[in-house]
């Protein structure tokens, strides 16, 4: 007979078989937060929107998948782990099944957000379900298996979404959950069984009544919901020289003025703000918010970069991006083996080298080729897991057991809600310095320019030369302004690049200021 502390909270119940349709649920819903990056441009071209409004796809996602976060945990206590899943990846699959079918923007948005919504809730109680399926000591096999599938799932996205828009098209990067879904939900509801003992929990807790911080999520869905408005439609409205800007922006800060107080003075509060005013737990909790900013924006901007300036398909575009992700997967393997370095020196560490690869892409010319891309996604590829391991590690420092699920939520609202913060950044950036840059070109362009009428007599032989064999198109000063427009493009994404890297520096003496970790905290943190 084995001993009962060989065995999980769900008795005898196999806990590979639970992390496997555990993993994939997983899989799928991480997979969702890049797979749509590289189909950005047939959204845009499907629906008849900008490439920025395009990628509010993303943004949006990021945003109801941070909000749910806060009150994920509460649900599951509740209404049951299990059950709360299974809500869960029904409304995913539904709302993919929907966002496959949105006959316009609006409504792509709108069935985005119910997919991050039910997306936020599966990440945290995917992992209360590991962890109860696992006794502890074979826990952190459990985990790994888990962490293999939030890792590759990223990898995968770009490519799979690529070739999806390519050879079908972009409704497919949506459509194909909805297989997954289903046979996900089948299995799940067979497979994983309910905790007798959380049961008897519920049961307490239900008859102290619904002890649930409704005002404290209120306040914090119009905060980021609100910033969000203003992320996303600053660029198109001028920002602050727009009303409409103004008035959510002051709804968003009147939110968190309101939402602060609130939560201060509560018994059980939605968020512990004690928590993020602490040096360590706040110093993580913006790491963390630009980390996510860096991985997101890049993700997204990438693909975009290569398809409208040198021409990749979708596919090609993704591949780009997939190298970084295998080398990715190798330095979660070889970070988890430095647990007798302080996190903050990895996590600095990583912060250099991921502001190493956006200076690298600064020397981005119109001559570049796909391994120039490769390399510099390999280089972020390096640098981001030597981040994201550690600092979990501090972040649980000096955080008490009954708080470590908020601490976990959080972290993961901080990761989400930066990606949307970076993504709606590098679109500002690139909208606002393409017509500086061409402005700046176009000074240049004029008879007492030496350089110029060389080049316009250049152009203007080869068109003559086509025009002598009949094949002539185009005049040279057409010519000419796309070779200006062009640059002025190429000069705007680097200025992206340039903010990227800013931020990745700011990261690096931040890392520092963390206080040092004792290894049995370290160790406690990666179950």
């Amino acid at each position: 007979m084995p001993d009962a502390s060989d065995k999980g909270e769900y008795g005898n119940a196999n806990p590979w078989i639970i992390a496997i349709l555990v993993a994939i649920a997983t899989f799928m819903e991480v997979l969702d937060t890049t797979i749509a990056n590289v189909a950005l441009r047939y959204i845009s071209g499907g629906l008849a929107v900008s490439s920025d409004e395009a990628s509010w796809v993303i943004t949006t996602y990021l945003v109801a998948n941070s909000i749910v976060l806060c009150a994920s945990g509460w649900i599951a206590e509740m209404f049951g782990r299990k059950n709360f899943f299974l809500v869960c990846i029904a409304l995913f699959t539904v709302s993919s099944l929907l966002c496959g079918f949105a006959w316009n923007l609006q409504a792509l948005l709108v069935f985005r957000v119910v997919q991050g919504l039910a997306g936020g809730g599966m990440t945290p109680v995917a992992q209360s379900i590991l962890a109860a399926a696992f006794p502890p000591a074979k826990r952190s096999q459990g985990f790994a298996l888990y962490g293999i599938a939030v890792v590759v799932a990223p990898a995968v996205g770009p490519t799979l979404g690529g070739w999806l828009s390519d050879n079908l098209s972009w409704h497919w990067c949506f459509l194909i959950n909805v297989p997954v879904g289903l046979i996900s939900l089948v299995l799940i509801s067979v497979n994983v069984p309910s905790s007798p003992n959380k049961k008897k929990e519920r049961e307490r807790l239900w008859t102290r009544g619904l002890d649930f911080d409704f005002v404290g999520f209120l306040l914090i869905v119009i905060f980021l919901g609100g910033l969000e408005v203003v992320l996303d439609r600053g660029q198109i409205d001028d920002w602050f020289d727009s009303r409409f800007i103004v008035t959510f922006a002051a709804i968003s800060a009147t939110a968190l003025l309101l939402f602060i107080p609130w939560e201060l003075n509560r018994r059980q509060p939605l968020i512990d703000i004690k928590m993020l005013t602490g040096r360590q737990f706040g110093t993580c909790f913006v790491i963390m918010l630009m980390t996510g900013a860096l991985l997101i924006a890049t993700t997204q901007i990438m693909p975009q970069l290569l398809q409208e300036e040198f021409g990749y398909t979708a596919t090609l575009a993704g591949l780009a991006i997939s190298p970084g992700g295998a080398v990715t997967m190798l330095m979660m393997v070889v970070v988890g083996r430095l647990g007798f370095v302080q996190p903050r020196y990895l996590i600095a560490a990583g912060a250099a080298i991921a502001c190493y690869a956006m200076v690298d892409l600064l020397r981005v010319t119109s001559n570049a080729d796909y391994w120039y891309f490769a390399w510099s996604r390999i280089y972020l590829g390096i640098g981001l897991p030597l981040i994201f391991i550690p600092i979990t590690t501090a972040s649980y420092d000096g955080i008490p057991p009954s708080k470590t699920d908020q601490a976990s939520a959080l972290i993961n609202l901080a990761r989400n809600f930066g990606g949307s913060m970076g993504v709606a950044l590098s679109q500002t950036v690139l909208a606002r310095r393409e017509p500086f840059h061409q402005s700046r070109l176009i000074e240049h362009i004029g008879s007492w320019n030496p350089i110029y009428n060389d080049t316009l007599g250049r152009i203007q032989g080869y068109l003559n030369g086509r025009a002598a064999t009949g094949s002539s198109s185009g005049t040279s000063m057409a010519i000419v302004n796309e070779m200006v427009q062009s640059q002025a493009t190429l000069l705007a994404y680097i200025d992206v690049f340039v903010a990227l890297g800013v931020i990745a520096v700011v990261m690096v003496p931040l890392a520092l200021t963390l206080r040092t970790v004792s290894r049995n905290v370290g160790a406690k943190s990666a179950h």
